[in-house]
C-alpha cells in the first residue's frame, strides 16, 4: 500500500475518518498528531496486556513501540491501546487465583470492545502471561479481522548453586521449607534469584505452551515466540509483525482463515509434543468456540494421545524456553512433526505463506538433546492424557511427561477436601497418607468460582518429597508447572452435581493414563443415590461482582469454559458491517 492512498471503502475505518459527518472524529486524530495521510490510512489497533504485576507482561510496551514501526513502514496507522492482565504466578494460592481464568474472556472481550468501539481494521495483539495469550487469540478469531499474535516472550532463567532454577524451584522449595529441609535463609537466597529478567515463566508451562500454540496455530510469524524477552532480536519480530498484519490486510486474510480445524490440531501436537500444560485442553477448545468450529476436550485428547512426546522441557524435562530457542525453536519442531506425517501443511499462517511454505524455509533440524528426532522420541505418546470413565463422564485431563508408564496407575482411597485452601493445609500438616489419591472439588469454573490452579498444593507434596507417592484430582485446575500424577478439569463440576461431588472419604479411585479411564469403585445405583441426596452446590463467598457474573455464564471445562454462545450464533461478522 502507498501511504494515504489505500482503500477503506470496505474496511472498519470508514465508519470514523471519512465523510463530512465524520469531521469531529477526525478532530481527535489531528489532536493526536495524525494528519490527513495517517487518517486516510487503514487503522491497525496494536493491543497488549502491558502492566507491572508481573515480569511477563513488563516488556510489552517497548516492543509495541517496535510494532507499530512496522505498521507505519507498510502504510498503516497504528492505534496502540492497553488491556488487563491476572498474573498466575503472584494470583497463586489465595482468593486471587479465581480471577486467572475469568481474565482471559475478559481480555477478549474488552479487546474485542477497543477494535469494534473504534472500527480498528486489523490487529496485532502482544501478550506474555498465561491468560492473556489464548484471550488475545480468542478476540482476533471472534472479531474474524486480519490478524498477528506475538508473545512478549521467556523469562530467563534463574542460577542457584550451579544450576538453572525457575519460579517452579521456588513454590517446590515452600514445600521443603515447611518440611524443615531447608532453612529460612536458603529460600531467600533461591526467591532472590530465580527470576532474573522480564519475560513470562521459563518453562514448558501454560505461557510458553501458548507461545508454541500461537506459532503452530499460525496466528504468529514463525519463530517469533521463541527469542527470550530480554533479547532485542525481539524488536525484529515485532516489526515484521506489524509489516506482516498489513500483508494479511491487502489480502484479505482474516483470522478464520487461518484458525481452522486443521490449524487446531497443529497446535494440539505441539502441546503434545512439547509436553505443555494442561490449560491447552481448555484454551484450545476456547478458540475454536471462537471460529465456530466444534474441537472440545476429547478431541484435544485424542491428539494428544497419537502424537510422540520428543521435546526435554520443564517442568517434566531438563530445559527451559531459552534452551529451546537456541536449538531452533517451535519450526525445527513442526519439521519433526512433519517428518512422522503428524502436521497439515495447507493451512495459512500470519507470513501469508501456508505452514508447508514456512517449514520449508527452515534450515535447523533436532538436535537430539533438547528436541529429540520424532522418530525416536522420549515417549511415543503426548506428554498431556485426557481421562474419561464414571468419574468424569465429561473428561478430565493429566500431564504425564515424564512419567515412567508403572508411574501412569494410581489406584487408592479417596481423601476428599471442599476446597484447596483445605487441602493445602492438610499437605503441609502432613494431614494425609501414602497411597491416597487426595480429591479437591467446588474449584470448577462456576463452582469455585474462576477454576484455580493448585500449584501451592502440588508444589507442597513435590517438597515433600511425595509427588508420585499421593495422586491428586479437581474440578479446577493445575498450573503448567505441576509435576506428579495430577488430574484437573474433571467434569461435570462439583457444583453441577457431578461425580467428584458425591465421592466420600474411602472411595477407591483408579486413574489410568494408560488406558485413559477415571473410575470410582461405585455402582451407578450408588452413584445415583448420592446425587439423590447431594444438598446443592456449595455456597460461596462471591454473591456480587465480576467473579458472580462469571459464575452466571460459564460452561463447563469440557467446550473451554467460555462465557458465550460464540461463532455459530452470530449474525454478522464485525469486519462486514
Amino acid at each position: 500500500m502507498l501511504k494515504g492512498k489505500a482503500d477503506k471503502t470496505n474496511l472498519p475505518s470508514r465508519h470514523v475518518t471519512q465523510g463530512p459527518a465524520r469531521a469531529p472524529h477526525r478532530s481527535y486524530y489531528y489532536a493526536m498528531g495524525l494528519d490527513e495521510e495517517d487518517i486516510a490510512q487503514p487503522f491497525i489497533g496494536v493491543a497488549t496486556c502491558w502492566n507491572e504485576a508481573a515480569p511477563c507482561n513488563i516488556s510489552l510496551n517497548r516492543q509495541a513501540q517496535a510494532v507499530k514501526l512496522g505498521v507505519k513502514a507498510a502504510s498503516g496507522t497504528p492505534r496502540e491501546f492497553t488491556t488487563i492482565t491476572v498474573t498466575d504466578g503472584i494470583a497463586m494460592g489465595h482468593e486471587g487465583m479465581r480471577s486467572s481464568l475469568a481474565s482471559r474472556d475478559a481480555i477478549a472481550d474488552t479487546v474485542e470492545l477497543t477494535m469494534r468501539g473504534h472500527c480498528y481494521d486489523a490487529i496485532v495483539g502482544l501478550a506474555g502471561c498465561d491468560k492473556s495469550l489464548p484471550g488475545m487469540m480468542m478476540a482476533m478469531v471472534r472479531l474474524n479481522t486480519p490478524s498477528v499474535f506475538m508473545y512478549g516472550g521467556s523469562i530467563m532463567p534463574g542460577r542457584f548453586e550451579g544450576r538453572d532454577v525457575t519460579v517452579q524451584d521456588v513454590f517446590e522449595a515452600v514445600g521443603r521449607h515447611q518440611a524443615g529441609a531447608n532453612s529460612d535463609e536458603e529460600l531467600r537466597a533461591l526467591e532472590k534469584v530465580a527470576c532474573p529478567s522480564a519475560g513470562a515463566c521459563g518453562g514448558q508451562f501454560t505461557a510458553n505452551t501458548m507461545a508454541c500454540v500461537s506459532e503452530a496455530i499460525g496466528l504468529a510469524l514463525m519463530n517469533s515466540a521463541g527469542a527470550p524477552a530480554p533479547y532485542e532480536s525481539r524488536d525484529q519480530y515485532a516489526q515484521a509483525s506489524g509489516e506482516a498484519v498489513m500483508n494479511l490486510l491487502e489480502k484479505n486474510i482474516r483470522a478464520r482463515d487461518i484458525v481452522t480445524r486443521k490449524s487446531l490440531e497443529n497446535a494440539a501436537r505441539i502441546v503434545a509434543c512439547t509436553g505443555g500444560s494442561t490449560n491447552a485442553g481448555l484454551h484450545l477448545p476456547a478458540i475454536a468456540h471462537e471460529a465456530g468450529i466444534d474441537f472440545d476436550l476429547f478431541d484435544v485428547c485424542d491428539i494428544f494421545h497419537d502424537t510422540p512426546y520428543f521435546v526435554d522441557l520443564k517442568p517434566g524435562g531438563q530445559f527451559v524456553a531459552k534452551d529451546l530457542y537456541e536449538v531452533g525453536g517451535v519450526p525445527v519442531v513442526m519439521k519433526e512433526l512433519r517428518k512422522a506425517g503428524l502436521i497439515h501443511e495447507d493451512c495459512m499462517t500470519a507470513s501469508g505463506r501456508t505452514m508447508g511454505e514456512e517449514l520449508d524455509l527452515i534450515e535447523g533440524e533436532a538436535d537430539g538433546k533438547v528436541i529429540y528426532p520424532a522418530a525416536n522420541p522420549i515417549t511415543k505418546t503426548g506428554g498431556v492424557v485426557g481421562l474419561k470413565g464414571n468419574l468424569a463422564p465429561e473428561g478430565a485431563i493429566v500431564k504425564v511427561a515424564g512419567m515412567s508408564e508403572e508411574e501412569q496407575v494410581f489406584t487408592g482411597p479417596a481423601r476428599v477436601f471442599e476446597c484447596e485452601e483445605d487441602a493445602f493445609e492438610a499437605v503441609k500438616a502432613r494431614g494425609y497418607k501414602e497411597g491416597e489419591v487426595l480429591v479437591i472439588r467446588n474449584e470448577g469454573p462456576s463452582g469455585g468460582p474462576g477454576m484455580r490452579e493448585m500449584l501451592a498444593t502440588t508444589a507442597a507434596l513435590s517438597g515433600q518429597g511425595m509427588g508420585k507417592k499421593v495422586a491428586l484430582i479437581t474440578d479446577g485446575r493445575f498450573s503448567g508447572a505441576t509435576r506428579g500424577f495430577c488430574v484437573g478439569h474433571v467434569g461435570p463440576e462439583a457444583a453441577h452435581a457431578g461425580p467428584i461431588g458425591l465421592l466420600q472419604d474411602g472411595d477407591v479411585i483408579t486413574i489410568n493414563a494408560i488406558t485413559g479411564e477415571l473410575t470410582v469403585d461405585l455402582t451407578d445405583e450408588e452413584l445415583n443415590t448420592r446425587k439423590d441426596n447431594w444438598k446443592g452446590p456449595r455456597e460461596t463467598i462471591y454473591a456480587s461482582g465480576a467473579l458472580w457474573k462469571y459464575a452466571q455464564l460459564v460452561g463447563g471445562a469440557r467446550l473451554g469454559a467460555v462465557t458465550h454462545p460464540g461463532a455459530k450464533h452470530e449474525k454478522h461478522i464485525y469486519m462486514d458491517l
